[in-house]
């Protein structure tokens, strides 16, 4: 293998690997019916030197009970007037995780002390309200809950009350009312915090492992003032901004907490745990302010659901939805790439196959074959310059064996060489260099493609395009592997074995290195087995597929372009001969 080649071998490492690791408003009409509330200067209650909340009346029913929707069933908790769970019924998943012990979505805690929750049993009623001027309607659950202020005696209200649409949209609204029944300053002053929102622990799909690029879960939030969004590295985040909105994204679905109130929310957080049964969860919190006034409401949006363009962008259009919401910037969520066009024009591609042949697995085989047969110049000029490398193997190590001791007029005779036989060296770098992109679009697209989810290939064996095939599990873990036996990398591994077997037979003997040979031919191919052993089995498909076509193609030009280009040099050489030997016999004359 020449040196050309291997640069050409890492250079391709080196793009891939950055390509995987690269890899990341105004009030809202109230739909929910609240008493108005007028908007004034939030002036701070004096702070209590110690502060005590008794709740007041009986406990009613604890009986958890379900909301439905068109897409979401909503299952609430009397406990707190929280959320327990929800469930995304297009999509089979229920879209938060939490184990034993964590606190349901939704909690309210006293002030900013996330170890006081507000998690007494609230009185509950359910309705139906149909929404002026869109000719749909809401569900709309309503907890109340009263409490007393012991060092005062002040008793005041807290209410929750929660918009479910009976659409098929994913957007969840909360109104949190707080009000005195005397009409004195509300009793609540936690370091400067009235009560903290909570939402957590995590968002779904259930996960053995997050490893960055193939699963993931990531912090993010938008600033209210800001276009781009950010995101939250790892540990505890605390931003004292006007927050736009904050949340958990996965690969697939996502998690979105929006203060539609503006000014009140001082301090939001996001907190990244390990707990026993969930190896990463991540809470979102978000922190009211104390205020002055006898009675507050503030209204929440919150959506859970697909992390998908289409469900996420109508949130800029207050046409779009039930709500009324624009200008959230929701698809800001959306983990997109530099190459994000080639993905879209790639993913039509990809659809356009499907429809003509209702197979994900069949159309990813169908668009490696188009994109192979679009590249066929491209890989046919680097493959052209191996063979003419090949072919000039005799002359280049007399070349190295003349002047082995002397790598300056190595260099010199060698450039000769190349430009008599009109070959640039790095001939067959160029040509994989600009094929990256269409490599790093099409892994974008196979890793995270909605469509796959859930995508069958071949019953049995890939039931998922989406995750790693499991072809059977051992009873115990291997290291870097784990328990689970996947068949689709292997058989990737030795396909690229193979390839780098056929590229060596086109360039025997251009390297007498056979150490760095024999670690490009099985070294380079057992990394990637690792880096590749638990991607999803769509974006292997890809590369093995792509591996088989590359090998055809080289069987082809081992057979046809170096035997050729040894003919031609062979001629050249016979030619140069012939007049070499008659311009020595005309000097004689």
């Amino acid at each position: 293998m020449d040196r050309n080649t291997i640069i050409a071998v890492i250079l391709c490492v080196i793009v891939i690997t950055i390509g995987m690791t690269y890899q990341q408003t105004l009030l809202s009409n109230e739909i929910i019916e609240t008493e108005t509330t007028s908007v004034v200067e939030n002036v701070p209650v004096p702070l209590l030197a110690s502060s005590s909340f008794t709740a007041l009346g009986s406990d009613g029913d604890a009986s958890k009970f379900s909301v439905s929707s068109g897409s979401l069933d909503i299952t609430f908790d009397p406990k707190g007037g929280t959320v327990d769970s929800i469930y995304d019924k297009v999509n089979d998943v229920n879209l938060i995780l939490k184990e034993e012990g964590d606190e349901n979505a939704f909690m309210l805690y006293w002030g900013d002390d996330k170890s006081s929750p507000i998690d007494e049993i609230f009185d509950y009623s359910v309705s139906s309200k149909e929404v002026q001027g869109k000719n749909e309607s809401i569900t709309q659950v309503s907890f109340t809950r009263s409490y007393k202020e012991e060092s005062t005696g002040t008793e005041f209200v807290i209410e929750k009350k929660f918009a479910v649409p009976e659409n098929d949209e994913y957007m969840i609204q909360m109104a949190v009312s707080v009000y005195t029944k005397d009409g004195s300053p509300i009793p609540i002053n936690i370091d400067s915090e009235m009560y903290t929102l909570s939402v957590g622990s995590q968002v779904g799909p259930e996960f053995q492992s997050l490893n960055g690029n193939y699963d993931y879960r990531r912090v993010y939030y938008k600033l209210a003032d800001k276009n781009s969004r950010k995101t939250v590295n790892s540990g505890k985040f605390t931003s004292d901004d006007s927050m736009g909105w904050a949340g958990v994204v996965g690969k697939y679905f996502a998690f979105l907490l929006i203060p539609e109130t503006q000014n009140v929310v001082n301090l939001t957080e996001a907190v990244q745990e390990t707990g026993e049964t969930i190896s990463q969860k991540n809470i979102i919190y978000m922190s009211r302010m104390a205020t002055g006034e006898s009675k507050t409401t503030d209204v929440y949006s919150f959506y859970c659901g697909p992390q998908l363009s289409s469900t996420l962008g109508i949130y800029d259009n207050a046409k779009d939805n039930i709500f009324g919401l624009s200008d959230h910037n929701l698809k800001k969520a959306l983990d997109v790439s530099w190459l994000s066009w080639l993905e879209s024009i790639l993913k039509v591609l990809l659809e356009v196959f499907y429809f003509l042949i209702p197979n994900y697995g069949v159309a990813i085989i169908l668009l490696t074959i188009l994109t192979k047969v679009i590249l066929i110049p491209l890989s046919k000029k680097g493959s052209e310059s191996t063979a003419k490398m090949s072919a000039l193997q005799p002359k280049i190590q007399e070349i190295q064996a003349k002047y082995k001791d002397d790598p300056e007029a190595q260099n010199t005779a060698m450039a000769k060489l190349y430009k008599e036989e009109g070959i640039n060296p790095m001939g067959s770098c160029w040509p994989m260099l600009i094929q990256f992109p269409i490599f790093i679009g099409l892994y974008g697209l196979l890793n995270k493609d909605f469509s796959l989810r859930g995508a069958m290939f071949i019953p049995g064996w890939i039931p998922d395009l989406s995750i790693p095939e499991t072809i059977f599990t051992l009873p115990f873990n291997i290291p870097f592997i784990g328990s689970a036996i996947h068949l689709l990398p292997i058989i990737y591994t030795a396909s690229m074995i193979f390839s780098m077997k056929i590229t060596q037979s086109a360039t025997s003997g251009q390297s007498a290195n056979k150490g760095m040979t024999w670690f490009m031919t099985y070294g380079m191919s057992i990394i990637f087995f690792f880096i590749l052993y638990n991607a999803p089995s769509g974006l292997l498909l890809y590369w093995t597929m792509s591996n088989f076509l590359s090998i055809l193609q080289q069987v082809y030009t081992n057979k046809k372009t170096v035997a050729g280009f040894k003919k031609e040099i062979e001629e050249k050489d016979a030619i140069k001969a012939q007049k070499k030997a008659a311009a020595k016999k005309r000097n004689k004359k």
